[in-house]
């Protein structure tokens, strides 16, 4: 299925999606179904929404099922770009807006290359967000997440409750946990070797 904007038929029927209830904040999902669109559906991100196409008739549980997979293939490209350290400092000031009201003020936002057990790190005294190069390449969302948690400790230092609540705004916060767990697991199984070419 095609994830290009320009793909686009039929007189689109426009339904804004909510977000999920744990993510107020979160980015706008707008689906609009198409009369002459048979079996394809698309994805694109336009400003801060994603706009979904789908063919009219299909079934709700069907639109939640493709938004799903859209949204997860629109991540996947956006990973593929790996962000210079200015992007990602402009990326931290905007989920800081969006998320915590713009009260995290990161002085600095950089990857760094000398972290391999912590996905991230923070010096909430001089403001300073440290992200591994090991997440470069991981989904959009994961990566967010790890700055939003970082973003978090510049306004509460330890992993107490007040912490925790402050990531209940960032509606991905539980599967980008869960996918990051799964990099870690993965890590520790044993390395099976190839089968032998015959």
């Amino acid at each position: 299925m095609s994830a290009d904007p320009l793909h686009r038929s039929g007189t689109p029927q426009r339904k804004p999606t909510s977000p999920p209830p744990s993510g107020p904040a979160a980015s706008a999902i707008e689906v609009r179904r198409s009369t002459r669109r048979r079996r394809t559906v698309s994805a694109y991100r336009e400003g801060d929404r994603t706009v979904v196409l789908i063919p009219a008739r299909m079934s709700a549980a069907e639109e939640q099922r493709w938004v799903n997979v859209m949204l997860d293939k629109l991540a996947a490209q956006e990973s593929k770009r790996v962000l210079g350290d200015a992007q990602l400092q402009e990326r931290a000031r905007r989920l800081s807006a969006q998320y915590f009201e713009g009260r995290a003020r990161p002085s600095s936002v950089r990857w760094v290359t000398n972290q391999n057990t912590r996905w991230g790190s923070c010096t909430p005294a001089e403001g300073s967000i440290r992200l591994s190069h090991r997440l470069q390449g991981m989904p959009e969302y994961v990566v967010d997440y790890v700055l939003l948690h970082e973003l978090a400790h510049l306004l509460v230092p330890g992993h107490g409750p007040r912490f925790w609540r402050l990531l209940e705004a960032y509606p991905r916060t539980e599967r980008a946990r869960g996918y990051l767990e799964g990099v870690v697991a993965a890590d520790r199984l044993p390395h099976v070797p190839g089968a032998r070419e015959e």
